[in-house]
């Protein structure tokens, strides 16, 4: 008990670290520019943030959302970007154990967190993050216990071949792209870590996350039948869902059949 407490511990210092690091990701990688250097930057002054400034959650609670230098108010999304992460990382931890299988898991997490708030921002699924994520999701399946390279590499080609026949049919119906091929790509790399059944789970609550939200925006008012909605949020959203619980209820599923 103790054992899991103190790795729970520093998985949530470790998880609001990197989600410091996936705020840069979210915002300098579909600028094009390096995630490494130059240090952080208040986007409006464009002073250098201290180190004391930089300490996640901390720092945002002590200055009270707001630029030390300029003060400008600080999006509170980058304080929730970190806490999420810590938060992920602690239940990779008490849901698979002190193993490999959990370092795995968080790996997945900080992947579905940079593509959910990248997509959220631009619409926008970076080939640098799914391509090398389908790779890596494959190449790991050796301490993966939720699946296997079989069921790996069908759920890699299942995913993508689902949303890509979902986005040539929608061409030839309509003569326009109902989705970008970057939720092709994307939910290749689910089913490339979560094999199959995990990738099935995530489409379908995915699918559904994004229909209930359109229709809950087209009632209020707030949107059109043809607006576009981030589905990349939405993916990761049933992603999670399928990381955590995909398995057992694909196998309840099936066995109800």
């Amino acid at each position: 008990m103790f054992l899991e407490f103190t790795a729970a511990f520093y998985a949530a210092l470790f998880g609001l670290a990197i989600g410091s690091y996936l705020n840069v990701v979210i915002h300098r990688l579909p600028l094009g520019l390096s995630t490494i250097a130059p240090r952080s930057r208040c986007p409006v002054c464009r002073s250098a943030i201290r180190a004391r400034d930089n300490i996640p959650v901390l720092s945002y609670l002590l200055l009270r959302g707001r630029c030390r230098r300029c003060g400008v108010p600080i999006g509170a999304r980058y304080a929730l970007v970190e806490l999420a992460t810590g938060a992920l990382f602690v239940a990779c931890i008490l849901h698979f154990g002190i193993s490999l299988a959990a370092l795995v898991a968080m790996l997945f997490c900080a992947l579905l967190l940079a593509l959910a708030g990248i997509d959220f921002d631009h619409f926008l699924l970076p080939d640098k993050l799914t391509l090398p994520g389908t790779a890596v999701g494959l190449a790991l399946q050796p301490w993966i216990p939720w699946t296997d390279f079989r069921g790996a590499l069908l759920g890699a080609v299942a995913g993508a071949g689902i949303l890509l026949a979902i986005w040539g049919g929608w061409y030839l119906l309509r003569g326009e792209e109902g989705m970008g091929l970057g939720d092709v790509k994307m939910l290749a790399m689910v089913g490339a870590f979560l094999g199959w059944k995990g990738m099935v789970v995530t489409f379908f609550v995915a699918t559904a996350a994004g229909a209930m939200v359109g229709l809950l925006l087209i009632v209020s008012g707030r949107s059109g039948r043809r607006a576009r909605l981030p589905f990349g949020v939405f993916l990761s959203l049933g992603s999670l869902v399928g990381l955590f619980w995909g398995r057992s209820l694909a196998d309840t599923y099936l066995g109800m059949l």
